[in-house]
């Protein structure tokens, strides 16, 4: 299994988060490369290695000053790597890393077709399914 890392901007591997985050994310729903980093300086970002490849991400952003708050955003897991468990992994690490910097609730705005991936892993759905970049969503939420 994939080795999963949080890593700052600076790394390396930042510059491989940004690429499959276009290819997985951006490209196929016709947003322009690196169209959807405005939260990423204020973010923390962790990625999915296997043989020094980068094939799964994802960010937490804090939505409020004193960092109780943060949102899930950004997941994304190579084409060929998906349905193996990387996504999973990527959530628990970053679930582990919210309950130890005292984050208290995460919220998610999940394309329609996976929110019950996110149910699985304990994030229960509220609201109504919206729009967002052209595309189905759903809000859920994880009280931590």
């Amino acid at each position: 299994m994939p080795e999963i890392i949080r890593i700052e901007m600076d790394n390396p591997l930042y510059q491989k988060e940004r690429e499959l985050r276009n290819q997985v994310l951006l490209r196929p729903i016709g947003i322009p490369d690196f169209g959807w980093e405005m939260n990423d300086k204020n973010s923390w970002h962790f990625v999915a290695v296997e043989d020094a490849k980068v094939i799964g991400c994802v960010i937490l952003f804090p939505l409020n000053e004193e960092k109780s708050k943060a949102q899930l955003m950004q997941m994304a897991v190579d084409n060929s790597w998906q349905g193996k468990g990387v996504g999973k992994l990527l959530v628990q690490s970053l679930m582990a890393f919210a309950t130890a910097v005292e984050i208290k609730e995460i919220e998610i705005h999940s394309r329609a077709e996976v929110t019950t991936f996110y149910e699985q892993l304990g994030f229960q759905v509220y609201g109504d399914e919206f729009e967002e970049v052209g595309i189905k969503h759903r809000l859920l939420h994880l009280k931590i």
